[in-house]
């Protein structure tokens, strides 16, 4: 029996002798398969590593802390829902409404779209899993690691309680805060460990791992939104970092980053933070309005209207959303010139936003939609998203914002654009997946009942903010006096409120009540074109019975007798000879299969990892330093022991037969290995950190009249040249030594590698060289703190370096990096391709810039 067709020449029409019509064959393959991919069960439950039972924790936990995040909602809305009322203590409601907002930004809206990524994409790829599930998993523990640490906080009246902005100067001062600005900037530092390992498993899983045929314009919308997404966290998330970073300096060693007297300035934290913060709306926003791009064709049983322009639309949403941050600084003295630009790009985001809104319209009026639980919870999130859009045209006008900023019109706008934006799409999506998840569907009763009191629940609570704010009502007020005439809508507002907590506990039951007695849903149950739904009932522990090629944006409306071809494994890896769990890599561009890769199974090595690193922040809140330092080192032993005995192996055979006549090499490096490129997208992220420094170094510049002033301290050039020809020698060592040993040169990683590490060490100590012996003190200046943050960022980096080439040196002594498997040494020599950027760029500042002591 021969393949149909397909397109490509990767895909000829063969006879399949591993894919013959042989019931016991095929069963014979199936239960390879199940033994390969078996998850783990009983203590060993907490070693997965799969994406569906690492996807499946992300979600529960998210969804706590959204549960814990909206009980602490119901408590602010009790204290405020009469005036001069003292439920709450006002130290109490401060940290409550830190809290609130921290949990869900940080531990709901931004992991809740990575949680459901993980869980689905391999799925809509066709795939068996992620190519990085060890990373997957390690950034599960750092999130609930981190997770646990900053919201049970609250528990031992430690938690902050500065808002969850942490503005300075009413953070930088340890004696009047506490611990809690400590945990917040610690623990949320942690817990970003977990959103930049996610983004780096998704960009690749989705540029890498995609299924034969389906070139870059068949990927299906959700992948195209994922893959925008993931960029954006590799450019919003890293400003941040540095504002933690310089914020937590000043705090345990005070640097005066932020403290005026010293030449600091609390306006740079507002930079720093919203130029994470703006674009974090959308990055929540956009993987939501992914699922009603999911949802839409499905439901009105046409393909999507537009599709090439929701695309354009997604990646222009996510270019102007890094033009908007100052819009949230109008209130700070802002020149007009600023003002004017920010309030343009503003009003500019709502295009490509309309675009793909009405996209989703005209889909549905050519189609014939049906009516479900799904589309209520989409269309609802539509509708309020909306609205809570039109108040955002409003607020980017400086003059408006003048006079709602701080207010409870501010409070309301929020919430309609993030619960709209980001909640009713997601419980959209959590009634569409269901049961490709679980085998059984919700109640479609109990669904409509749930959307309905929180839809109502919604528009009663923060409908009337917008009237209190505009009467008045600051925003983080404890309590008010009566006579302000706030009293009445505060009540309104309260009752919402805890009508959709009841539409919410509606959801809760009808998720975990039991449904022994419940029939399996249908495949497919929906009639939908995407891949996913190609899945067997009841569900296999494996992605893909076989990875199959797919020619079309909607396979299973188009593609006849997929499913069934899929079933009888009539693709690639149908089988598990090796006993290896085995998935398909891809090239970027037209998803031609490259290689076969191996990736590892169950280990308690991640846990491990997490646990340590969080460790390590940890100490570090409540200034142990001592144990601080020993949680680091073994956090980096656990991750080479991690490393070690997961990616370092040297196959059995350097080749595979991958079915359809098609055979495969086991391993590649260089810019056909999935490493390579999961180290490209991870030092994109942290050179962008690099540059958050970087912009505060010129942003002190243009802050005062001389940066450094006539009279301070210079570095000491011939030590920063020194410097600076050492670290490029470490880097151009390391590019030899990869030519060389790809040559056969052995001997060049042996001890090559060791030298070139010296080499990178020596010059990070000429930095701070140049720096001591100038006198550089940074309690003195913010100038002084400012050269000291970026040498000891660069020292940080080369020392991480040099353990990496130490590593790459073990592995050919040990005879598990040879010259033909050789991608840990192409992986270290992209990453001091970094460090050399890095070094040039601090070369720059301290010896070059300014060339005279004179500001702008």
């Amino acid at each position: 029996m021969t393949d149909a067709p397909a397109s490509g020449p990767m895909h000829p029409v063969l006879p399949h002798p591993d894919c013959q019509d042989d019931p016991a064959l095929r069963e014979a393959q199936e239960q390879r398969l199940r033994a390969v991919w078996k998850k783990p069960t009983g203590w060993r439950y907490f070693s997965a590593v799969n994406n569906d039972t690492v996807g499946v924790w992300y979600i529960l936990t998210a969804f706590g802390f959204f549960a814990f995040a909206g009980i602490l909602a119901l408590l602010m809305r009790v204290q405020l829902a009469l005036p001069d009322n003292d439920f709450l203590s006002m130290s109490l409601y401060n940290q409550l409404f830190t809290m609130h907002g921290t949990m869900m930004m940080f531990l709901f809206a931004v992991p809740i779209f990575e949680a459901v990524s993980i869980l689905l994409l391999p799925e809509l790829l066709g795939a068996r899993d992620l190519p990085f599930p060890r990373l997957s998993a390690f950034g599960y523990w750092c999130f609930a690691i981190g997770g646990t640490f900053v919201a049970g906080s609250v528990f031992f009246d430690a938690a902050p309680s500065s808002g969850w902005f942490m503005y300075p100067p009413l953070t930088s001062e340890p004696h009047l805060t506490g611990i809690g600005a400590d945990i917040w900037l610690l623990g949320l530092s942690f817990i970003e460990v977990a959103s930049i390992a996610a983004a780096v498993e998704l960009i690749v899983g989705v540029l890498k791992c995609r299924p034969p045929g389906m070139r870059l314009n068949l990927m299906p919308l959700y992948c195209w939104y994922i893959l925008v997404v993931a960029g954006m966290i590799l450019f919003a998330f890293p400003p941040l970092i540095a504002g933690d970073l310089l914020l937590e300096m000043e705090r345990a060693f005070d640097w005066p980053f932020f403290d005026t007297t010293r030449g600091g300035d609390p306006i740079l934290w507002q930079h720093l933070f919203w130029i994470f913060g703006h674009p974090e709306v959308y990055i929540v926003f956009l993987p939501s309005i992914a699922i009603i791009a999911s949802l839409v064709p499905t439901f009105a049983r046409v393909p999507m209207v537009g599709h090439s322009w929701i695309v354009l639309s997604a990646v222009g949403t996510a270019f102007l959303s890094f033009g908007l941050w100052a819009h949230h600084m109008y209130a700070t003295g802002l020149p007009n010139i600023s003002l004017g630009f920010f309030s343009a790009a503003s009003e500019a985001v709502a295009i490509p936003t309309g675009v793909q809104i009405f996209c989703f319209i005209a889909t549905l009026l050519v189609g014939k939609v049906k009516r479900s639980v799904p589309m209520l919870f989409a269309m609802g999130g539509i509708a309020i998203f909306v609205a809570g859009g039109l108040t955002g045209v409003m607020v980017a006008l400086p003059g408006f914002d003048w006079q709602a900023h701080d207010s409870y019109f501010i409070v309301a706008h929020l919430h309609f654009t993030l619960i709209g934006g980001v909640v009713f799409p997601l419980l959209a999506g959590l009634y569409y997946w269901f049961p490709f998840q679980t085998d059984k569907l919700l109640s479609e009763r109990l669904g409509r009942w749930a959307f309905w009191l929180m839809f109502v629940g919604f528009n009663v609570t923060f409908l009337p903010m917008h009237l209190t704010g505009l009467l008045g009502m600051p925003r983080r007020v404890w309590t008010y006096p009566a006579e302000l005439g706030w009293d009445t809508l505060n009540l309104v507002s309260s009752a919402g409120a805890f009508v959709i907590a009841a539409g919410f506990a509606l959801i809760v039951l009808d998720v975990f009540r039991p449904k022994g007695r419940q029939p399996l849903a249908p495949r497919n149950p929906w009639g939908s074109p995407g891949i996913e739904w190609s899945a067997a009932v009841p569900g296999e522990s494996w992605g893909a019975r076989c990875v199959p090629i797919v020619t079309s944006r909607y396979p299973l409306w188009e593609q006849k007798d997929l499913v069934r071809e899929i079933d009888e494994g009539r693709f690639y890896l149908p089988d598990a000879e090796e006993g290896q769990r085995e998935m398909l890599v891809s090239d970027i561009l037209d998803a031609e299969p490259t290689q076969v890769q191996r990736v590892p199974g169950p280990t308690y090595k991640t846990l491990l990892a997490a646990a340590l690193l969080g460790a390590c922040f940890i100490f570090g809140t409540y200034k142990l330093w001592w144990l601080t330092g020993l949680c680091a080192a073994g956090t980096v032993a656990a991750i080479i022991w991690w490393l070690w005995t997961g990616t370092s192996q040297i196959p059995e055979k350097p080749e595979k037969a991958a079915g359809r006549g098609l055979t495969l090499p086991l391993y590649a490096s260089g810019t056909r290995s999935v490493g390579w490129w999961a180290m490209f997208i991870t030092m994109i992220g942290d050179f962008s950190a690099f540059v958050g420094l970087v912009f505060a170094y010129f942003f002190f510049w243009t802050r005062h009249e001389a940066f450094p002033a006539a009279d301070a301290g210079r570095p000491d050039l011939r030590l920063l040249v020194t410097g600076l020809a050492l670290i490029l020698a470490a880097w151009a060592l390391m590019e030899l030594i990869r030519r060389r040993h790809a040559a056969g040169g052995i001997a060049w990683a042996r001890w090559g590698c060791p030298l070139a590490a010296l080499l990178g060490l020596a010059g990070a100590a000429a930095f701070a060289g140049a720096l001591w012996s100038a006198g550089l003190e940074p309690t003195r200046h913010v100038y002084d703190a400012t050269c000291w943050v970026l040498v000891l960022w660069l020292g940080a980096h080369v020392s991480v370096g040099a353990i990496m080439q130490l590593y790459c040196a073990a592995g050919s002594w040990a005879g598990r990096m040879t010259p033909r498997y050789d991608a840990d040494l192409h992986n270290v020599e992209l990453y001091w391709n970094f460090m050399a950027a890095t070094a040039l760029c601090s070369f720059a500042l301290l010896g070059l810039f300014p060339l005279t002591a004179g500001g702008p």
